[in-house]
């Protein structure tokens, strides 16, 4: 006679091992079942640190903690709601609210320190979970004056708000300023502190942070190299002088994507789509294309500034889009 096997649900299981318990007299898979004392909820989070290897360089990722965008289908306003749904409910992630990383990358070169974006500061424009940088880092073994150089992507709020101090102070004060001309010039210039929507408050906390750096900025160059072994790559959209960078030593090659995508399971799938705090959001979506084509073609390892931590992984060519593939994280 055959023998159909239905799938055992929770209630199925639990029942199955109620037998257990009763026949070893009363102690079950799960304890003794006498009462223990109880321990506090602790509540507390750890900063955020990983380290790894680019060659003869060494990468420590800092986190700054996560930002709440809220909807989903709020920050991809275009793209059609029941395949956002679709996509994160195989992810097993919420809609709303959708939770981005911020993952900050350092390396350290053998000759410079260096640290790619600088967070959010102490604002909590995105919720509570945000401003863990500078313990991060110190977490990690680093001692921020000890960082030569702060290379930008981009001048949104979490990525470039973590300069100064809220005394007015540098966080990294012996750091020289690297990022487009192009961005600086935009999210300082004074005439947009009348804008509509969310541009004010953009710009005012970007010239805060901006600003008092002026005699320690450095443009950076399409295609030219920043320091040794990190080259500039403009890929202009997601703001108008937003850069990619790519970084080499000893043959291996890493490409600092920033915020040219933001979702790693919704923008990979569907590089087309446009997301809501995109300056050009058709340039941003062709400068994804053309950026994920380049990595593929190059087998470049992907740094993701909103991936999942600590947001380092490959992208390859699938029959929808693109796949994004985390790497293994190496804790030895």
């Amino acid at each position: 006679m055959a023998i159909i096997k239905a799938p055992i649900g929770r209630r199925g299981f639990l029942a199955g091992t109620a037998g257990l318990t009763l026949a070893s007299g009363g102690i079950g898979l799960f304890g003794s079942g006498r009462a223990e004392a109880k321990a506090p909820m602790l509540g507390t989070k750890q900063p955020g640190w990983y380290r790894f290897k680019i060659g003869d360089f060494e990468g420590t990722i800092v986190s700054d903690g996560r930002l709440d965008l809220g909807k989903a289908t709020d920050q991809f306003p275009d793209a059609p709601v029941e395949e956002i749904q679709a996509i994160m409910d195989r992810e097993f992630l919420p809609v709303a609210p959708m939770m981005l990383e911020q993952n900050a990358l350092i390396v350290n070169t053998g000759e410079k320190l260096v640290l790619f974006d600088s967070g959010m500061g102490s604002a909590k424009l995105f919720g509570p979970e945000s401003g863990r940088l500078m313990a991060s880092i110190k977490a990690s073994g680093i001692d921020p004056a000890t960082i030569d150089a702060v290379i930008l992507t981009h001048a949104h709020l979490d990525h470039c708000w973590g300069i100064m101090a809220d005394d007015g102070s540098r966080n990294f004060p012996n750091a020289q300023i690297y990022m487009s001309q192009a961005d600086f010039d935009f999210w300082t210039d004074e005439g947009k502190l009348s804008a509509e929507g969310f541009l004010p408050t953009f710009v005012e906390g970007a010239r805060r942070n901006l600003l008092p750096n002026q005699d320690r900025m450095v443009f950076v160059e399409d295609g030219k190299e920043v320091l040794p072994g990190i080259q500039a790559i403009f890929t202009p959209g997601h703001t108008v002088g937003h850069v990619s960078y790519v970084i080499t030593s000893n043959g291996q090659s890493f490409l600092n994507v920033g915020d040219v995508v933001h979702h790693y399971a919704l923008l990979f799938e569907n590089p087309q789509w446009e997301f809501a705090f995109d300056t050009d959001p058709k340039q941003a979506a062709a400068t994804r294309v053309k950026l994920f084509e380049m990595a593929t073609s190059e087998q470049l390892v992907m740094l993701g500034y909103h991936f999942p931590f600590p947001g380092i992984g490959h992208i390859r060519k699938a029959q929808k889009g693109f796949d994004y593939v985390p790497m293994a994280m190496d804790l030895s």
